[in-house]
């Protein structure tokens, strides 16, 4: 009946798509995105064109995980053609644009060498014409420094590339989000929606108000008969909310899996990182259901695609007061502004710097530096936080890494104690290339891209924060070993990697001191 009030889906899932890519940070973002664009994802495409059964090996194969495959069946391979050759013909500006950087660089390496740089303007590609700036370094070393927010304005980045695809969470692994388009599929509902679209936050706002099938059909602009019954397999009757997603008093803190954490009193909800579960029926984990009705802070430490999860946060975005991002450099292809990013995806955005402080109904937030974790690359765009509430100080490290010790001295110091640390300890993390190799106009050799990795602390790192803070309990999480983060992680741990033996370290340097220490996984409720 068309008047019957109806709930979406516990287990709903949301991806949100460019050229029916994932639409992470640098997919989405103008100059990364071009980039990404031609020189990883227009390959890979290619690729598997040429060579599909390659690919349908590679994927097959646990030694292959986290390589850069497509996941479809030797039958798709005129579906992959047919998305390539389209993207060329439509994205032709942001491949034209991506070219253009690697023929303005060349041009620096050549001629610019410590001087004026004025006569090099007049020959810059057309395309990146009166979109950057020429600059030099305090040590004369040239760079390209790209007017951000322009380029959304530009032919570079389309609006109408964007789309959305709803599904519902089996339990089943997605395919890898960073090499892998989204097909059509006869149970996924996928629809051309820019990724702002209203009628998102509609559906999702039906996780606890009902509304009818008409309203929620039209919403999304649904229009034919096949969309409408698939639209009807993502809602219900019956609702799911249980009552202990709010608090009456003191303070909560919830782990919802790698380094996604809720920390709640009754009159504030933060949500740090959000990377959510959508298998509601697993039963051992929370999952949107546990969230409480209202987030009026969302903290983004840093823009990997495992920290800022569009596939979260579009769920969440009717809910969500301010999101919280840190500063980006400005105009370094590397660093895009994560700012810009969530704001044409329609989130209400509060930039920080280092030691900027929010204040809330019986506490603040304050960001503090985060070193290390992105190869050396120099990217500003990245923070830990430090939150007081409910009489205790929370520090959330994200993926830092405990590379200066004598910084969380100073820390303490300057901001108060703590109770609580939140520290990553993936510290063996992949290669520069392996997420950044699209983002050079020259080759990396091996050799160095090996030696500078996408790392967080190890023991003696780890345990030299918890020295420095001082802090009287610390939790190991951002490991990436829930089953639900392998199509964005592709991690693959036993009990001899090395990451896990500096867990155990680390944990054991705390026994020593007299320091609570856990590592965190799947589920964990802490009270005070």
């Amino acid at each position: 009946m068309s008047t019957e009030p109806l709930y979406v889906k516990p287990n709903v899932r949301i991806e949100g798509l460019v050229n029916q890519f994932v639409a992470w940070t640098h997919v989405y973002t103008p100059v990364s995105g071009a980039m990404n664009l031609a020189n990883l994802l227009f390959p890979i495409m290619d690729s598997f064109v040429q060579r599909p059964e390659v690919h349908v090996a590679a994927v097959a194969n646990p030694k292959m995980k986290g390589g850069f495959f497509v996941n479809a069946d030797l039958s798709r391979v005129d579906e992959v053609r047919d998305l390539r050759d389209r993207i060329a013909r439509d994205d032709a500006a942001a491949l034209a644009f991506a070219g253009a950087i690697k023929g303005a660089e060349d041009l620096l390496r050549a001629q610019a060498t410590g001087y004026d740089l004025s006569p090099l303007y007049a020959q810059l590609p057309p395309e990146l014409r009166g979109y950057v700036e020429l600059v030099y370094d305090v040590n004369h070393h040239p760079s390209l420094r790209f007017l951000e927010p322009l380029l959304y304005r530009s032919p570079v980045f389309r609006r109408d590339r964007e789309a959305i695809e709803l599904s519902l969470d089996d339990g089943s692994e997605p395919p890898f989000i960073l090499s892998t388009p989204r097909l059509a599929h006869p149970d996924h509902l996928q629809l051309p929606l820019r990724l702002d679209h209203a009628g998102i936050d509609e559906l999702f706002a039906t996780r606890t108000t009902p509304r009818t099938f008409d309203e929620i059909s039209k919403a999304l602009e649904v229009g034919t008969g096949e969309q409408d019954r698939l639209l009807r397999t993502l809602l219900t009757t019956d609702p799911a909310v249980p009552a202990d997603r709010h608090i009456d008093g003191g303070g909560r803190i919830r782990y919802f899996g790698h380094a996604c954490i809720l920390l709640q009193t009754p009159s504030v909800s933060i949500l740090v990182d959000p990377f959510i579960s959508s298998n509601h029926a697993a039963g051992d984990r929370f999952t949107y259901v546990d969230l409480p009705d209202r987030i009026d802070y969302v903290l983004i430490t840093h823009a990997h695609q495992d920290h800022i999860v569009l596939e979260t946060l579009l769920q969440l975005r009717h809910r969500v007061g301010t999101v919280v991002v840190p500063r980006n450099g400005g105009g370094h292809r590397q660093d895009p502004s994560i700012r810009l990013y969530l704001e044409q995806v329609g989130f209400t955005v509060r930039e920080v710097d280092d030691f900027d402080e929010l204040a809330f109904d019986g506490g603040r937030i304050v960001a503090a530096p985060f070193f290390g974790e992105h190869c050396d690359l120099d990217i500003r765009a990245k923070s830990s936080y430090w939150v007081h509430l409910a009489g205790k100080g929370v520090f959330i490290g994200a993926d830092t890494s405990g590379l200066e010790s004598e910084l969380y001295r100073r820390m303490r110091t300057g901001i108060g104690e703590t109770d609580l640390a939140f520290i990553g300890m993936e510290c063996d993390g992949a290669p520069l290339t392996w997420l950044y190799s699209s983002l050079f106009t020259q080759p990396v050799p091996r050799k160095m891209a090996i030696t500078r990795k996408l790392s967080g602390s190890n023991a003696a790192q780890a345990t030299g924060i918890v020295d420095q803070l001082g802090a009287k309990e610390a939790y190991v999480y951002a490991m990436g070993q829930e089953d639900w983060l392998q199509h964005v992680m592709a991690t693959s741990y036993t009990p001899e990697s090395y990451q896990l033996l500096q867990v155990a370290e680390f944990l054991d340097n705390c026994k020593q001191r007299g320091v609570h220490a856990e590592h965190l996984l799947v589920r964990k409720e802490l009270r005070w």
